[in-house]
């Protein structure tokens, strides 16, 4: 006898009559489980694999990155990573699971009963995996929300892959909502304004404040990815917030990988320029991470400080992302709001209403 099998995963345990739940699902890039080699390959692996990030020939790219890349660079990492490191393990993941919880509370305050959870599109704490949760728990309507302000394909356009993918293994699906960017919410640009003027209030002003963002090859811009464009007008739109003259910031990338040409100009010979020009402090905020991670807390903070520095710069400070400040906390909660618009968030649900829907079903043949 031959034995049907199905290419969807198996539904959780449903009963008629339970309350039907909405949930947010605030998504971050990932990181490995420790600075570990064997742990940094893995992600590297995951991460570099991903198509969406490495735009090259699939077979050529494989050999590059499992023959090469990855026999080396994940000792190099694996000791950057260590350097940033907490006690509780990574930066990233302590900042966004704070995040989440704080959004959380921030909507419960405001009468939302909905469930926040976290997830990473890279490594552990996988979309697929509180997806999966979230169904068990009842949920039917999601909302994915990046922690990513600027879309991009590499980035953004990954995250919803991996929804779609999940999506496509699942029976029953949940209605879901994406934010695609927020790069240009007067309540972030706010927030991250008053990160930057409380910063300025314990220390003075710089000369230059750079803004410098995560990069990516510049084809990608010409191939109609937007992540250019809304990594500006964050950039003038802050600088607005901060009166600051054309002559009083400079916008940079950075995290360069391989030897195409990236989006410029690149923040490392920015920072050289700046210090042989005479520029005696530079202030370095970074507008594309929400959380502090290995490229502010390490690439930033420390590579950059010293390449300034050594350039003949004077007084070198990083400006903390927006990590857990309640001005981004309730940016974010408002954000939420916005797009659950439509969604019963707020009413409880009606006893008498779904007793009479569970004994309807149950007379047509339902399942106790």
């Amino acid at each position: 006898m031959t034995l049907l099998t199905s290419p969807f995963a198996k539904e959780p345990p449903f009963q008629h009559g339970q309350t039907p739940r909405t949930a947010v699902l605030y998504c971050n890039l990932g990181t490995p489980d420790s600075p570990s080699t064997p742990d940094v390959r893995r992600f590297l692996s995951e991460f570099l694999g991903d198509p969406r990030v490495v735009e090259v020939p699939r077979l050529l790219w494989l050999l590059i990155l499992h023959g090469i890349i990855l026999r080396f660079r994940p000792s190099k990492s694996g000791a950057k990573y260590a350097s940033i490191w907490l006690p509780e393990g990574s930066p990233l993941k302590i900042w966004t699971a704070k995040q989440a919880l704080m959004l959380q509370g921030w909507l419960a305050q405001r009468g939302h009963d909905v469930q926040v959870r976290y997830a990473m599109r890279y490594g552990s704490t996988s979309i697929a995996s509180q997806l999966d949760a979230l169904k068990a728990a009842g949920t039917t309507r999601v909302l994915i929300l990046p922690a990513y302000p600027q879309y991009s394909a590499t980035t953004t356009a990954s995250l919803f892959d991996a929804v779609y993918h999940w999506a496509g293994k699942t029976r029953n699906i949940p209605e879901l909502r994406f934010i695609n960017h927020y790069h240009d919410d007067p309540r972030y640009i706010a927030a991250l304004a008053g990160r930057v003027k409380r910063h300025w209030q314990d220390h003075g002003r710089p000369d230059v404040l750079l803004m410098s963002f995560h990069g990516v090859p510049e084809r990608t811009l010409h191939l109609g990815d937007p992540y250019h464009c809304e990594c500006f007008k964050t950039a003038r739109l802050l600088a607005e917030q901060l009166g600051l003259s054309k002559a009083q910031y400079k916008v940079s990338f950075q995290s360069r990988l391989g030897r195409a040409k990236w989006l410029e100009p690149y923040t490392e010979p920015t920072l050289i320029e700046m210090g042989k020009a005479g520029v005696q402090r530079v202030d370095v905020v970074c507008p594309a991470f929400t959380s502090d991670c290995l490229e502010t807390l390490e690439e930033i903070n420390m590579e950059a400080r010293e390449t300034f520095l050594h350039a003949g710069g004077k007084e070198f400070h990083y400006i903390p992302c927006l990590n857990d400040d309640p001005a981004w906390i309730t940016a974010l909660c408002e954000l939420t709001q916005q797009h659950l618009q439509g969604w019963p968030t707020q009413t409880a649900p009606d006893a008498t209403a779904l007793a009479a829907s569970r004994a309807a079903a149950l007379a047509l043949g339902a399942k106790q």
